[in-house]
């Protein structure tokens, strides 16, 4: 399964490096280089696509993944992420929110790719 990152807003760069991709994902990245919020959005772990971006991304369990972002946003260290039943209400999301990002497995028109490590799919 192939994953797309998208995202909406002027202060996100257009590419980065998995490892950059990763920081930002998991929360320790709260704000874009422009000083914009950043805000992700995730599809929920019971989906095929949120199996494999926790794969992927996170390297956890969709398990494991809830009790991360429990224990982040516990201790008060990031916001939670918005998750999405599917792939058209997270790309609405993150087109209609400044400084979102999101994965999915095939951008619409209205979203800008981010590619990583050079490629436009992990």
């Amino acid at each position: 399964m192939n994953l797309v990152v998208i995202a909406n807003g002027k202060g996100i760069p257009t590419e980065m490096k998995m490892e950059q991709l990763k920081s930002v994902m998991r929360g320790e990245k709260l704000r874009w280089p422009d000083g914009s919020k950043v805000v992700i959005a995730l599809l929920k772990s019971n989906t095929p696509i949120g199996v494999s971006t926790s794969k992927r991304i996170y390297n956890m369990s969709a398990n494991e993944l809830n009790k991360y972002w429990l224990a982040l946003v516990f201790q008060g260290k990031a916001a939670a992420p918005n998750f999405f039943n599917t792939e058209a209400e997270l790309e609405e999301f993150v087109s209609q929110t400044s400084g979102a990002i999101g994965i999915v497995t095939q951008a619409s028109a209205s979203n800008k790719v981010i590619a990583i490590d050079g490629k436009r799919s992990l």
